[in-house]
């Protein structure tokens, strides 16, 4: 994933991680080598807790959508919703509880406004794939598209704080004046960190 290494720089050393939607775990065992982390994750799929175990990661089976109450308030430095956010049924409910059960939390997503998408899709006349959205559209686990005017949107609507926010294209973090000003249509994928 373009994103492991701005995740990671966000995470402070010993940190407690709730990663949700951990997947395999990759990005898990790296916050537990790379930053000391503790925690758990969170993952529906089978086959990646059972991969998560073999890592030696501390792994829940669950649905994101059904909630946290396992998770008392504020029991995690953060909460992270790596490319996951899009692939829930409620997004508005995960988000509400990852804010709930941490004091940060770091949520990441394909930008469906990157220019590459946009003109994939009016020069093809198709929906668009590429290395972070390598899925046909029959296939993908994306079924809440979202762009980065969306989520800034959503987040002020709900009262929620952005404090910091990192945008990524070809592997690397961009800034400069021409991206901050026109970033939902040069930006690959987001990483924002958010508080309530």
């Amino acid at each position: 994933m373009l994103n492991y290494s701005a995740i990671i720089e966000l995470v402070k050393d010993n940190s407690k991680i709730l990663d949700l939607g951990c997947g395999d775990g990759t990005l898990f065992k790296m916050l537990v080598d790379k930053k000391h982390a503790k925690g758990v994750g969170v993952e529906i799929d089978e086959k990646c807790v059972i991969e998560s175990l073999k890592k030696g990661l501390s792994i829940i089976q669950g649905d994101l959508d059904e909630g946290l109450k396992q998770f008392p308030d504020k029991s995690f430095d953060y909460a992270i919703l790596n490319q996951t956010l899009q692939s829930t049924t409620n997004p508005q409910y995960v988000v509400e509880e990852m804010l709930r059960v941490s004091k940060r939390s770091i949520v990441s997503f394909p930008n469906f406004a990157y220019w590459k998408i946009r003109f994939y899709l009016f020069f093809k006349g198709k929906m668009p794939k590429s290395k972070a959205l390598p899925y046909e559209w029959y296939n993908t686990p994306n079924i809440h598209l979202l762009t980065i005017n969306d989520f800034f949107e959503f987040c002020k609507k709900r009262n929620i704080k952005i404090e910091e926010s990192i945008y990524l294209t070809r592997n690397k973090a961009r800034s400069g004046i021409l991206i901050r000003t026109i970033t939902n249509f040069f930006t690959e994928e987001a990483v924002f960190v958010i508080s309530k």
